[in-house]
């Protein structure tokens, strides 16, 4: 039998599978609070065998949404609907992880199907290191001071302090596709001339310090997951040789698993997607750091999930789209595998 079934450790938390459903926004929030969509969204994946579930990125900040419509973790009251959601997909056996994200120069202030309709994109609240707009044609958001970078750093704090009330088995940091960690990390985005800019030691210094306070106010056996943009795939951008850099000290701050994604700093990159074309990161990093990664993009068969773990390229794989096109994958795959999946009583005469 292959690895893609056998449980997989991390701290205290042990997956029936190494299947994650990948963090992928819903736009179907109203103030931050969850909704009928999510609790009907997420479980049936739960219920569809996936070893992981990672909620969508759910903002640490009002002015940290992708979008108005998207989770947010930034009120005491969001911990009430994200905490009966998180116990809902583990009633069926599925461990359940959260994503705290700040979009920094990326927040829009419309939802993503609006985005042809407006001239300028963006935000006026946006925030970020330097006041560099994302494209052409976006809003410039505002340079974060020190004092609000220590502001943002307290929201985190507060974030990471909600989603263990809320009963999450991982908490993942977002610190790529171009939102407000990434922002810190690449040469495009961060033109500080103080500690939090310049240097490869200064630029991930955001990151560091806040997974600091998470490792601080989340219990130690909860595992902490970060993902990268492993590059920006634009001249002058963050490389594969600093991310392997960045992950040899967040291994040592206490990070459990690096979510191995890339690009969306800038309007100006261009790479084209085909089946697997991250995993190489993954691969490059599990073997230059010995940190435990995922794989994620474009990986839509059983066969390709399966070679990406019992090659040792990845210890996890994040499955996107084809988790929205299909709620029960794990299910149908094991099948596929030859092998007998725990399928929910009430659906045992399908299977």
């Amino acid at each position: 039998m292959g690895l893609l079934y056998t449980e997989f450790k991390l701290r205290g938390t042990t997956l029936r599978n190494r299947l994650v459903m990948s963090p992928m926004c819903m736009y179907s929030s109203q103030n931050g609070y969850v909704s009928d969509w999510h609790m009907v969204h997420y479980p049936s994946r739960a219920v569809g065998g996936a070893g992981l579930i990672i909620l969508e990125a759910t903002a640490v900040e009002e002015r940290g949404r992708i979008s108005p419509l998207d989770l947010g973790i930034y009120r005491d009251e969001h911990t009430e609907g994200l905490s009966r959601l998180c116990k809902l997909c583990k009633e069926f056996g599925a461990k359940v992880g959260i994503q705290l994200a700040h979009a920094g120069r990326k927040a829009e202030s419309y939802p993503p199907w609006e985005r042809d309709k407006v001239k300028v994109r963006g935000t006026k609240d946006a925030i970020a290191p330097s006041s560099i707009p994302f494209g052409k044609n976006w809003l410039p958001p505002r340079e974060a001071t020190l004092e609000d970078i220590k502001e943002i750093q307290n929201s985190y704090r507060l974030a990471f302090k909600r989603a263990v009330e809320a009963g999450f088995d991982l908490i993942e940091i977002h610190a790529a596709h171009g939102y407000l960690i990434h922002e810190f990390l690449s040469p495009l985005t961060n033109k500080r001339e103080d500690s939090y800019g310049g240097s490869f030691e200064n630029r991930v210094r955001f990151l560091i310090e806040v997974v600091r306070i998470a490792r601080k106010e989340i219990p130690d056996n909860i595992p902490l997951s970060v993902r990268i943009s492993a590059v920006d795939y634009v001249e002058g951008g963050w490389t594969l040789e600093e991310s392997i850099e960045l992950v040899k000290l967040l291994k040592e701050e206490g990070v459990d698993l690096i979510d191995c994604s890339s690009g969306r700093i800038s309007e100006e990159e261009g790479f084209v997607e085909y089946p697997g074309h991250q995993v190489p990161f993954a691969e490059e990093i599990r073997k230059k750091t010995d940190a435990r990664t995922m794989a994620v993009g474009v990986i839509r068969t059983y066969e390709q999930a399966e070679e990406i773990i019992s090659n040792g390229r990845a210890d996890l794989v994040a499955i996107g789209r084809e988790f929205l096109r299909d709620p029960y994958l794990p299910l149908r795959w094991a099948k596929q595998a030859g092998l007998k999946p725990e399928v929910p009583r009430q659906y045992i005469r399908a299977w």
